[in-house]
């Protein structure tokens, strides 16, 4: 039998990345990619051949500057499209993509250059000299604006002649450390072209018709997974300059807006707002939330404002390259069992099952998962992968409840458990439970170390606008509602809770505070 060429490492029949932007600019040059607004409210389009030509440019520099197939390149900068041009050049020069923070502090990016070792570092200008203050020697800063322009300027627009397979590592994403130490997970290719971006088609209803608002920071899973599986398909992105709520409402009139994905913070952002109404988003037809549970206020809120719009619920992890399950709804009543954690169901790609602390399958438990999405492992930290990589499964570290039709309810992550007095306690259903209070806007739960419990539930409450929270009166409605030593033995009232870039509360910040 003659050999069989290798078409998946020519572009004959290659499955990466960057080939799909090359067949965009091919197939539909005119249709437009991204939707850009300015601080100043200055508003541009980019259309898929010019992300391809300019993507092409960025690549060139790349390989002039000394990068190589399997290098790294990293960002420090808020969305734009420079950051996407950024993304795929590096992609096509056959590198691999890493996001830094933007609210990050000198050491934590220090930390995350070295741990990274980037051979270039691409920035905002208002983030140069931070950037270059911390950089390695070894690493060149490349800032966007004129510095960037000059670069680039005679770069030919032509992709470069370099080997690239599907297996090569795409993307390493920093988890958040809202709990621990950021890891970076290290993404191929072939994740997204053969599983994420079926998924996301199949689970979230996405396809090229689609007009998102796109607010999700580009150095997380959700905001670059969420691009690269967008710009796949052909989508239209709207980039606004800040996540303003104000400013975010007006854009989604504008722009006829049809489907945000967004943390539930930003859902409440917005209905708090006073432009809020049918007038600003009653033409959006899908309110995608991941990352915490939906207020009933909130959902209340937009049901009156956009009646057309249906939720979707979805769950996911960086390892997995960010879907794993969805369920869709239009009010609490169409939720199974009106539990509130519901997350819905495994998309077609994962494989899943629930299990105690001694392994056995149970209905309450860890959830472990098998899917072709799965990371290739935690860049530089062999420990760490092996322990999630256990028995031939994903190791979540997230408990769900599984009931009899597959539909999964989130339960908490295993290390938000609280032991209080003995018992397993679920910050998420403590939340759940005030939340139903009629006072209560928000509220988070965390353990706090205690001499008597081991640890005492306690909770932070952002009360109702206009009203003032009774502490006493919060810890009673717990009582009723669930069993005694779930109650909180303290509740806080305040104006904000601590969250990350993307609106996930920080609560090892609650801990840090409530300890003071």
């Amino acid at each position: 039998m003659p050999a069989i060429a290798p078409h998946h490492r020519s572009s004959i029949g290659r499955a990466t990345i960057g080939d799909q932007l090359r067949r965009h600019a091919r197939t539909q040059p005119d249709k437009v990619a991204f939707i850009s607004y300015a601080a100043d409210g200055t508003r541009s389009v980019t259309t898929y051949g010019e992300l391809d030509s300019w993507a092409n440019r960025f690549a060139n520099l790349l390989v002039d500057l000394g990068v190589k197939p399997g290098d790294r390149v990293a960002s420090m900068a808020r969305n734009s499209v420079d950051v996407v041009v950024a993304y795929y050049g590096t992609l096509k020069a056959g590198a691999a993509f890493t996001g830094i923070n933007v609210m990050y502090r000198a050491a934590e990016i220090r930390h995350q250059l070295e741990h990274a070792e980037p051979v270039v570092v691409v920035t905002d200008p208002a983030f140069g000299d931070l950037v270059n203050s911390v950089k390695p020697d070894s690493t060149t800063v490349v800032t966007f604006g004129a510095h960037y322009d000059e670069l680039t300027a005679q770069t030919p627009t032509s992709e470069p002649d370099v080997h690239i397979d599907e297996n090569d590592v795409a993307m390493v994403i920093y988890t958040s450390g809202t709990e621990a130490a950021p890891k970076g997970v290290m993404i191929p290719h072939r994740n997204f072209l053969i599983s994420t971006a079926p998924a996301w088609s199949w689970g979230l209803r996405t396809g090229p018709e689609d007009t998102w608002l796109f607010v999700m920071p580009f150095h997380t899973i959700a905001g670059l997974g969420s691009m690269t599986t967008l710009t796949l398909m052909g989508a239209t992105l709207v980039l606004p300059a800040t996540v303003d709520p104000a400013q975010s409402l007006t854009i989604i009139a504008d722009e006829k807006i049809s489907v945000i994905a967004q943390t539930p913070t930003f859902y409440l952002a917005l209905a708090r707002d006073p432009s809020f109404g049918p007038d600003a988003v009653g033409q959006v037809t899908r309110c995608l939330t991941y990352g915490g549970q939906v207020a009933p206020l909130t959902i209340s809120a937009w049901a009156e404002a956009a009646p057309d719009a249906i939720w979707g619920t979805y769950w996911g992890q960086s390892e997995l390259s960010q879907l794993g399950s969805v369920g869709w709804f239009t009010t609490l009543d169409d939720i199974p069992g009106g539990d509130a954690s519901w997350i819905g169901k495994p998309v077609t790609h994962l494989e899943i099952k629930v299990v105690d602390p001694d392994g056995n399958e149970a209905e309450i438990g860890e959830l472990l998962c098998r899917t072709p999405s799965v990371m290739l492992g935690y860049f530089r930290d062999e420990a760490r992968t092996a322990e999630v990589f256990r028995d031939g499964w994903v190791h979540t570290g997230d408990m769900v409840r599984l009931d009899s039709d597959g539909n999964m309810f989130f339960y908490d992550r295993m290390k938000d458990m609280i032991k209080s007095g003995g018992m397993n306690v679920s910050s998420q259903e403590v939340e759940r439970a005030i939340h139903a209070h009629p006072d209560v806007l928000r509220a988070a739960v965390v353990g706090m170390p205690d001499p008597y419990w081991s640890e005492a539930v306690t909770a932070f409450v952002i009360p109702r606008d206009g009203v003032t929270a009774d502490p006493e009166s919060i810890i009673e409605h717990c009582r009723s509602a669930l069993a005694s030593y779930k109650a909180p033995k303290t509740v806080h009232i305040v104006s904000e809770l601590p969250v990350d870039a993307q609106g996930k509360i920080l609560k090892r910040e609650l801990r840090t505070s409530a300890a003071v």
